[in-house]
């Protein structure tokens, strides 16, 4: 079998027995765990969990074939898994050839922004002219939108390939929805030193309802969880590359063993660090995506801060603080967030160019017209005044939000799924649209925007477990888990009056299966126990993961749009909320 999660509890940065302070002796009663360490380079950079050679053994390979397959599954397990997410995703992409929910605004302001640079007002009616394949005329007047452009252009692409249909607006939320699974069996693999557990994380995310459904829908959240996700991934590789350097700075005793050392720990620089630099990028993008990726900023940030302190302080740092807040947290500081904000200006640069006459984006003239008395015009130029006005406008709306909407939802009821989102709703007779003609009553055709049930409700018990290893554990990878689901999640609690939806939980969706993916594999247990503990272990976990998987095959026709017979579709409502 292969090592799962709980292989690399060994490999935790903590204190010998006999140095550890006090308050970690007093947490052993709640299960914290520290022993003593020797080459501190398998601290700073833990190898890799290799598949057991009883693996081998029971799949008929031996020798360098299965040196090559160990060495391949580090790419081969994450793209299959990859490719299985993709058939899904793009299966039938263009079904329902509607426009569903808010592709009714960004499906059309995504066109207007790779032709004209900003949104336009349509016509109320040009909905049926499109799915018709007619010939649509772009409108000239502006339009006051309220998230910024980056998700619209992204989307706007794939209607540049493929055309100003369902397909085309679809495909690139499709596409980036796939990628997010290549990139979490990815990151998983790394932080847990798994292939097995990486790819878990993966297969669990695509069969997850919520990202099926975002990536098959031309909504800003599911392009926004990429960014966020690719940002994440940013920083755990620079983690493991800040660490490997500062290990190979360590000296070496006669044993051949590295020793921490204080003064390397606290003077050595780690360089400029590009995965950091992208990092930034991935999150300015994501603000550009949507305002709300300012959280992610902000935690992200913070996260990277206490991994360089871990990696000093690891490495023997006496005052790991100290050391980061002179040697990391400049470089730390101008690779995020001023990036993060050029990026997120640069993200304008259509509706920026555009005519100042009243003919360009909206707002874009203001600070030639009623902005022209502002006290910062003479030392601004007017597209920052008319940006920063625009900007302030936004913000105002945003926060006094609250026009009541049918699928609106409190952030406490979204862990468990308590008022999933209708995107699409038809009611065929029988003998039309795929209901059968003897159904004796309609039959219903939905798409609803609601996680696998099984998954997310796992994952409430997964959350808990993800905490604990954090706290009495001081386990980095349970908190990098947490802070990820925290970043995406808590921020809403601060608008609990404004109108907000279920489907804003994508963001922090791989998170919440990488936390699953953790207590999976403490279910399985470590490679130390017993055959029996394993097997039980083992048992247990693949019972909840094929109840997963069946669980999303029976809401397959509500993530699909499939019509069903009416009580069909009854007995998929677990919930009185869910209708």
């Amino acid at each position: 079998m292969t090592s799962t999660a709980s292989s690399t509890d060994t490999r935790q940065d903590h204190a010998p027995q006999d140095q550890r302070p006090s308050w970690q002796q007093r947490l052993r009663r709640f299960g914290y765990a520290a022993g003593p360490r020797s080459d501190v380079r398998d601290r700073l950079v833990p190898p890799y969990v290799r598949p057991s050679p009883r693996l081998w053994q029971v799949l008929g390979v031996t020798g360098p074939a299965a040196e090559r397959f160990a060495r391949w599954s580090g790419w081969g397990g994450p793209l299959l898994v990859t490719l299985f997410a993709g058939v899904l995703r793009f299966y039938h992409l263009g079904n329902p050839k509607a426009v569903i929910f808010d592709e009714t605004y960004y499906a059309k302001d995504a066109w207007a922004l790779v032709h004209r640079g900003f949104e336009v007002n349509w016509d109320k009616n040009v909905n049926d002219l499109i799915l018709s394949g007619g010939n649509v005329r772009l409108p000239t007047d502006a339009a006051y939108v309220v998230h910024p452009p980056v998700g619209k252009y992204v989307i706007g692409l794939g209607e540049l390939l493929f055309g100003f249909n369902p397909f085309g607006w679809r495909f690139m939320t499709a596409l980036l929805g796939t990628l997010s699974i290549l990139m979490l069996c990815r990151i998983g693999r790394r932080i847990f030193r798994s292939t097995f557990l990486g790819c878990l994380a993966g297969a669990l995310m695509a069969v997850d309802g919520l990202a099926f459904v975002m990536a098959r829908t031309s909504l800003l959240d599911g392009v926004l969880m990429f960014f966020v996700l690719a940002a994440f991934g940013c920083l755990v590789i620079d983690r493991d590359r800040a660490r490997e350097r500062l290990a190979a700075a360590l000296p070496v005793d006669a044993d051949g063993r590295a020793r921490p050392d204080a003064h390397i720990a606290e003077t050595t620089r780690l360089g400029w660090r590009p995965w950091r630099w992208l990092a930034g990028l991935m999150l300015g993008l994501a603000i550009g995506t949507k305002w709300n990726g300012l959280y992610v900023l902000a935690a992200f940030c913070v996260l990277a801060v206490l991994w360089d302190v871990g990696t000093r302080r690891t490495a023997g740092a006496g005052r790991p603080y100290a050391a980061v807040l002179r040697r990391d947290l400049g470089l730390a500081f101008l690779a995020t967030v001023p990036v993060a904000i050029a990026t997120y200006i640069l993200s304008w640069l259509g509706w920026i160019l555009s005519a100042t006459d009243g003919t360009g984006g909206y707002y874009r003239n203001w600070a030639t017209a009623d902005g022209r008395s502002s006290s910062w015009s003479w030392l601004f130029p007017d597209w920052w005044l008319s940006l920063w006005h625009y900007e302030h406008e936004v913000y105002k709306f945003n926060i006094n939000l609250s026009s009541p909407h049918t699928y609106q939802s409190n952030p406490w009821s979204w862990l468990v799924t308590g008022r999933p989102v209708s995107y699409f709703y038809e009611s065929p007779a029988p003998g039309k649209d795929g209901c059968p003609i003897d159904a004796g009553e309609k039959c219903a055709r939905e798409v609803l925007a609601i996680g696998t049930p099984v998954l997310w409700w796992l994952a409430c018990f997964a959350i808990l477990y993800v905490l604990w290893r954090w706290f009495f554990r001081r386990d980095w990878r349970a908190g990098a888990i947490a802070c990820g689901i925290a970043a995406g999640y808590l921020p809403w609690f601060l608008y609990q009056d404004r109108t907000i939806f279920f489907f804003y939980t994508i963001v922090f969706v791989p998170f919440l299966c990488l936390a699953v993916a953790m207590l999976l594999g403490a279910i399985v247990g470590p490679p130390g126990s017993s055959d029996t503990r394993r097997v039980a272990g083992a048992t247990g976990a693949g019972i909840l993961v094929l109840l997963i998987a069946w669980n999303f095959i029976y809401f397959w026709p509500l993530f699909t749009g499939t019509t069903i017979p009416i009580d069909e579709w009854r007995s998929r409502m677990w919930l009185d909320t869910w209708v």
